[in-house]
């Protein structure tokens, strides 16, 4: 499963005690592709960012970069090999500004001074429509503004791969489009994504793959359309029996 994918998670299995969250999952995203992964409330989906970020270590199986094994390489070292996140509740370092966050996270994700970034921390806040708030302290912004910084950090340390953990959460519809296009942006650039979101609209507007993760396995994979009609789908994650 290495080529031409960037990012690939192979053979992994993670449990937590009884709980099994990973049961030889294989998953995979190309350069510039979107990957959306849904999946009941508890089904381990945080849990695989973390292995693929490096927050979590698997019981088995690896993770690879460009087909180069990263399985034992720290956060850090896989953030500057191009691999962000967010994080579905926004982590911010509430006593700096907005526009501190971004310098500390482009500075430590590219592994530059602070004075090099700053063009480069502009330019994202613009981006993400933060600018106006650039002064303003991180733990003062509203839910949208929160979620806005998270994922203007993880741009900040320009990534090859974004991972995405329930950034439409919460939003207006009309947040959520502005949000899409953002995301649709990022992807044109031939940065790979892999969103995980409960907002179902705004991931389809985004994704070319779905992969639903349920009992430690994916138990469907394909166009979103497809994926949605999935009578097992419909009835393990939606709630609507087979037979319905």
């Amino acid at each position: 499963m290495t080529a031409p994918y960037i990012l690939t998670l192979e053979g992994i299995h993670k449990r937590f005690g009884a709980i099994v969250i990973a049961d030889g999952i294989d998953l995979a995203v190309s350069a510039g592709e979107a990957l959306g992964i849904i999946g009941p409330n508890g089904a381990g989906k945080t849990t695989l960012f973390g292995i693929a970020s490096g927050a979590v270590a698997p019981d088995a199986g690896r993770v690879l970069l460009d087909g180069e094994d990263i399985t034992r390489l720290p956060p850090e070292t896989r953030c500057r090999r191009g691999i962000a996140r967010s994080f579905q509740i926004p982590q911010p370092f509430t006593g700096m500004t907005v526009f501190e966050n971004l310098v500390v996270a482009a500075a430590f994700g590219q592994g530059r001074r602070e004075s090099d970034v700053y063009a480069g921390c502009a330019d994202v806040l613009a981006r993400c429509g933060l600018m106006d708030k650039a002064n303003r302290r991180a733990g003062a912004l509203t839910l949208l503004d929160r979620k806005r910084l998270e994922l203007a950090r993880a741009l900040a340390t320009k990534p090859r791969v974004l991972l995405l953990d329930e950034v439409a959460g919460g939003l207006t519809e009309h947040e959520c489009a502005s949000l899409v296009a953002l995301i649709k942006g990022i992807r044109g650039e031939g940065i790979a994504v892999v969103w995980i979101e409960h907002v179902m609209h705004a991931l389809t507007a985004v994704v070319d793959r779905i992969a639903v993760l349920h009992g430690g396995a994916i138990i469907a994979e394909g166009k979103p359309d497809a994926v949605i009609r999935d009578a097992k789908v419909r009835e393990i994650y939606m709630g609507i029996p087979a037979d319905g």
